[in-house]
């Protein structure tokens, strides 16, 4: 949605972009106003990150273009260097041949007209031998000038090929980041939602098994029919029946403890501790009449037991004090 607005650009802000998008309906898709502008600001970041990539792109493309300019001006200035060479060459041998010519005339003043039609003959062959040698010279000069041209152009335009080959690769690779991006923001924004959602429902049953269920013998379907006519049971609604099962077996462990740490503490004000000979029948008419001992449990049978245990736990710890002392 955002990418169809060609408007909105690097420099853009929420306040001013925020009009422009409401009339689209995947704007009102997302609940939250916050994530909209979290979303908002990751895309400008986004593009800014884009631009800053453009501009070394084309700093880059500025030094190499340079540095083409460079080696062509070189061999440029090699093949002119190389001609110059020639010509002086030239001039040299030139210059030799006159000097012969000057040398043998004269020694030798007096030969006839027959040896001096032979030396213009020989020197008529050697000039039209240097003029071949030059223009044999110059064509090939011109050709390794026009190849090095060919292939300039021809490397320009591949390395031209290349450049833009490389930008679109660029491109889509980064689009492909940026998409790989916006979606893993999306994911942990789900799972953030999620999480808090399930946290808040765990709340809410929690205090409702709090206030309705207080008794440490009830079963789950019994409570259930209790905990459904309260309002509070649609809140934690998007908990499974497993894990709502769960949360409440762990409540009724927790009763169970907390009854059985005061039962305890009965057990120990009637002096269960010190007499660990006593029988249960002897005790329990000690503790008969205090509420503590109702509260516990109703079953005599329950009561027994667990002051058989309680009982049980006060003699090795008796025990271990003992070989404590003798050590």
């Amino acid at each position: 949605m955002l990418r169809e607005h060609k408007d909105i650009d690097r420099h853009s802000h929420w306040s001013d972009c925020k009009k422009k998008l409401e009339s689209d309906w995947r704007y009102r898709v997302v609940e939250s106003a916050s994530t909209r502008e979290d979303w908002f600001r990751d895309y400008v970041r986004i593009l800014k990150d884009e631009r800053k990539k453009e501009k070394e792109k084309d700093k880059d493309h500025r030094h190499r273009e340079k540095d083409h300019k460079t080696e062509k001006k070189d061999r440029d200035r090699k093949d002119s260097d190389k001609g110059k060479e020639t010509k002086s060459n030239k001039d040299r041998t030139d210059k030799d041949n006159t000097k012969e010519k000057k040398q043998r005339k004269s020694e030798a003043p007096a030969e006839e007209n027959g040896k001096e039609k032979k030396e213009t003959v020989i020197e008529k062959e050697s000039g039209e031998i240097e003029e071949s040698d030059d223009k044999s010279l110059k064509k090939e000069n011109d050709k390794e000038e026009g190849d090095d041209h060919s292939d300039s152009e021809e490397d320009r335009e591949k390395q031209k090929r290349e450049r833009e080959r490389r930008a679109e690769a660029s491109l889509r690779e980064r689009e492909r980041e940026v998409q790989r991006t916006l979606a893993t923001h999306l994911r942990d924004r789900d799972k953030e939602r999620q999480h808090h959602r399930h946290t808040e429902a765990v709340q809410h049953f929690s205090a409702l098994l709090a206030d309705l269920v207080r008794n440490g013998d009830l079963a789950w379907r019994e409570a259930k029919r209790q905990l459904r006519k309260d309002h509070r049971w649609e809140l934690a609604e998007s908990l499974d029946r497993e894990e709502k099962e769960r949360l409440f077996n762990e409540h009724i462990e927790q009763l169970g403890r907390k009854k059985r740490d005061k039962f305890r503490e009965l057990l120990d004000e009637v002096g269960a501790s010190t007499e660990l000979t006593a029988s249960w029948k002897d005790i329990k008419k000690s503790l008969k009449d205090d509420p503590r001992y109702l509260k516990f449990s109703s079953s005599d049978r329950k009561c027994e037991k667990e002051f058989k245990e309680y009982i049980k736990d006060k003699l090795v710890a008796a025990k271990a004090d003992f070989r404590e002392l003798l050590q």
